[in-house]
């Protein structure tokens, strides 16, 4: 294979995916036409058979029961207790309720498993409660940009299924991977906001009257069912009681338990939950169908080794070839989505970073990182999307206020490469 034949595919599907067509179809597309000129295996069967095992592996079971469960909660009051319960605990911490974008999106991400779930859920909670409080659009828009990415990294993670299928590593490991990260990241960005309100300390507005103890108990009992539906999925897991899919199922009786509980739950959100869960999960699993067979046609012309050589000729040393791919998936997250960016590009890295010598339990909490950064990077940043369909702002204003938070995404990054147990400790123990 000629770096003719690798420019023209790409090439064309940098063409389809900017005529705005399907991503699914686009990768079936160039996939077949990709077979059909430059190998001589029948396109026809080959197709077929990828098509059906990429879309019938039972591992995938997890992931349209984590998207239910989100879209319960997302339809239920409990995602406005979040606001009740963590306000008066903030009060009197540098940045007061600018934190509640923080913590709201690392519980929420907790429960929902999507980025773009958490970003808009937290954000009709929080941004209109502190407009009318007096904070600052930039750093309120800003803070949700960044902590909006927690869906991502912490568990139940979509993406982190999608990684595990495409890999064949533990859903389970890789759960569990993501909790000292995510933990590490929200404490991140708190500081962050911290340092930032102490530096403009008269954009903050004054702290409201305090509240005693009890009353934070009291005011504490909104996280209640929340906190421990998440208690439940994860806790499930990590303890072995049931896998990921089990634990989604659990994930999604007690949602609608809880739903029920507080009488949300009607036929109509039911409904409305289940269909919104089927056309995600429809979108996901067309693309998957549609990078496998991908993955099958640079497989059979040579893409894969071709990669493997050239990255080997480059003499990379194991840290610049991570600031290499990094800078390759933030190239790429300007044109594709996080799921899209690991389907079609892990048969091809997967040789060299396992070369180089990288846990693929690791390397898989890092490429959900990067794949974060991706997500507040325009033309394609999906969190970009949703913040401007929720605040009607510009897409270049929302990426400058999400700028700040890109970096310490990039510090993340450089913190899990520098101390790995970070990763690796909690999955160790299981």
């Amino acid at each position: 294979m000629d770096i003719l034949t690798v420019a023209l595919l790409i090439a064309l599907l940098i063409a389809i995916l900017a005529s705005g067509f399907w991503i699914g179809l686009t990768l079936l597309g160039v996939a077949m036409f990709a077979m059909q000129m430059f190998t001589s295996r029948p396109v026809g069967d080959a197709m077929v058979f990828t098509i059906w095992g990429s879309t019938s592996n039972w591992t995938l079971t997890a992931l349209p029961l984590f998207l239910w469960m989100g879209e319960i909660l997302f339809r239920s009051r409990l995602t406005s207790d979040l606001f009740k319960g963590l306000a008066p605990w903030l009060n009197k911490i540098p940045g007061r309720l600018l934190h509640t974008n923080v913590i709201g999106c690392g519980i929420f991400a907790a429960v929902s498993g999507s980025s773009a779930a958490t970003c808009a859920t937290i954000g009709k909670i929080t941004l209109p409660e502190l407009k009318k409080r007096g904070y600052p659009d930039d750093i309120s828009i800003g803070s949700l940009a960044g902590a909006g990415t927690f869906g991502l990294l912490i568990p139940p993670s979509i993406i982190m299924i999608v990684y595990a299928v495409a890999t064949d590593v533990s859903i389970a490991k890789l759960f569990v991977a993501g909790v000292v990260p995510g933990l590490m990241l929200m404490a991140i960005f708190s500081g962050y906001l911290m340092f930032w309100a102490l530096r403009n300390p008269g954009q903050i507005p004054a702290a409201e009257a305090g509240t005693s103890f009890g009353q934070k108990l009291a005011a504490g009992r909104h996280l209640i069912p929340i906190v421990s539906l998440i208690a439940l999925v994860i806790g499930c897991i990590y303890t072995g009681i049931a896998t990921a899919t089990e634990s989604a199922a659990l994930g999604v009786a007690g949602s609608l338990v809880l739903s029920a509980i507080e009488r949300s739950l009607t036929w109509k959100t039911f409904k409305d939950g289940l269909f919104a869960a089927c056309r995600v999960y429809c979108m996901i699993g067309l693309i998957l169908a549609g990078a496998a067979f991908l993955t099958l046609a640079m497989g059979f012309i040579g893409l894969p080794r071709e990669v493997a050589a050239f990255i080997g000729q480059l003499q990379l040393s194991p840290f610049m070839l991570l600031m290499l791919l990094m800078g390759f998936f933030i190239i790429l997250g300007c044109f594709l989505d996080g799921i899209s960016m690991v389907v079609l590009t892990m048969a091809v890295l997967l040789p060299t970073v396992q070369a180089a010598g990288y846990d693929l339990i690791w390397f898989g909490i890092f490429v959900v990182l990067v794949v974060e950064m991706a997500q507040i990077t325009p033309p394609v940043g999906f969190n970009l999307f949703v913040l401007q369909g929720l605040t009607k702002r510009e897409l270049p204003y929302l990426a400058k206020t999400a700028l700040p938070f890109f970096g310490l995404l990039i510090l993340a990054v450089l913190l899990i490469y520098l101390f790995p147990g970070i990763v690796l400790w909690l999955p160790s123990l299981m």
